[in-house]
């Protein structure tokens, strides 16, 4: 009697076994940003002043949702004090530029190590919270990044704001004009995604999954849960110091009530939940579609535009609990597009 035959179908001659569906190539994310990149360079002459700031905001906040995601989505310690690294960014910038008489481009990447160092060294005792804790103290930090830059007027002009020299033979480094922030601001939010995908597909993603599904486990697998920790509340806030110093030479004057208002923090968290907490494309559509919706109400519904956008904001959250990115990965699978479905799922 034959024996049975212990091999698996791999095709037919019809095709490939149904239900199995082929892996994308590993270089397809990399060339699908690729050409996001080059359409976003195609869509700048297209635009005119208004849009080219829209657009230039969104990229912004591209930067700072994808930063915010990296401590929180992926490893999952939510940062309310996300802001305190942004402002730390701008009066970096302020005080290299206006005292130091340093080039705008040496303060750019001295922005975003002054936030890295500074997170890594307040991040030791603080990663050591978990939960409301740890987001209530970050909130601390913060708030008291405020306080700091207005009492010392001396070098951050305190609450009256502080001016970067940016015309005339004052100016250290010239005003980059529209056209200039546009591209500053793509290529900032276009390195931090790459770095987020970058960490997220090698052993240091793996690490922060890790830490964010169970911490005690992972430490009982081997991973130094404080180093992966600290390391990615460092990026994060060498990202999010970058876009600061940024925007503080875009705006010229800035002033510490609107570099550490916690609404920008806020904001980030929203974009990251919305577009998909853990993800990398999750930041950048959560973050564009914010963004867009919200200069859109502020346009058509300028006295409710706030009531508005937080209306809409709370009916995505309640559909889509898990993210745009997440559903739309979802639904690929089992073929349901039902948002009753989804909420059910998740017992909401």
């Amino acid at each position: 009697m034959a024996e049975p035959s212990t091999a698996a179908p791999a095709e037919t001659s019809a095709g490939p076994v149904r239900g199995r569906r082929p892996r994308l190539p590993a270089w397809w994310p990399w060339g699908g940003g690729i050409l996001l990149v080059l359409g976003c360079l195609g869509l700048q002459s297209q635009l005119y002043t208004g849009q080219e700031r829209t657009v230039t905001t969104v990229f912004m906040f591209v930067a700072l949702a994808a930063a915010w995601n990296l401590i929180g989505g992926y490893t999952g310690y939510a940062c309310f004090g996300q802001v305190g690294f942004f402002g730390l960014g701008a009066y970096t910038t302020v005080v290299l530029m206006v005292h130091a008489k340093l080039s705008f481009w040496v303060a750019l990447p001295a922005a975003a190590v002054v936030a890295a160092v500074f997170a890594a060294v307040v991040g030791l005792p603080l990663l050591r919270l978990k939960g409301h804790y740890f987001a209530v103290a970050t909130l601390g930090v913060a708030e008291g990044l405020r306080e700091l830059v207005t009492n010392v007027p001396r070098w951050t002009g305190g609450g009256s704001g502080a001016t970067i020299p940016s015309t005339g033979d004052r100016a250290i480094t010239p005003w980059l004009g529209n056209d200039g922030f546009y591209l500053l601001f793509l290529g900032i939010a276009a390195v931090s995604a790459a770095v987020v995908a970058l960490i997220s597909r090698g052993r240091a993603g793996y690490a922060l999954r890790a830490v964010n599904q169970d911490e005690d486990a992972a430490a009982a697998m081997g991973v130094n849960t404080t180093v992966a920790k600290t390391a990615a509340f460092a990026v994060s806030a060498a990202l999010t110091g970058a876009a600061g110093a940024a925007y503080a030479f875009q705006q010229v004057t800035i002033y510490p009530q609107r570099l550490f208002d916690v609404d920008i923090t806020v904001l980030m968290i929203v974009m990251v939940v919305l577009g998909g907490a853990g993800t990398v494309l999750g930041p950048i559509l959560g973050a564009a579609g914010i963004a867009i919706a919200s200069e859109y109400l502020r346009q058509h519904l300028p006295e409710a535009h706030d009531l508005t956008l937080g209306a809409l904001i709370i009916i995505a959250v309640v559909l889509l609990p898990q993210g745009v990115v997440d559903f739309a990965r979802d639904a690929a699978r089992t073929r349901d597009l039902s948002l009753l479905s989804n909420v059910r799922r998740y017992r909401l």
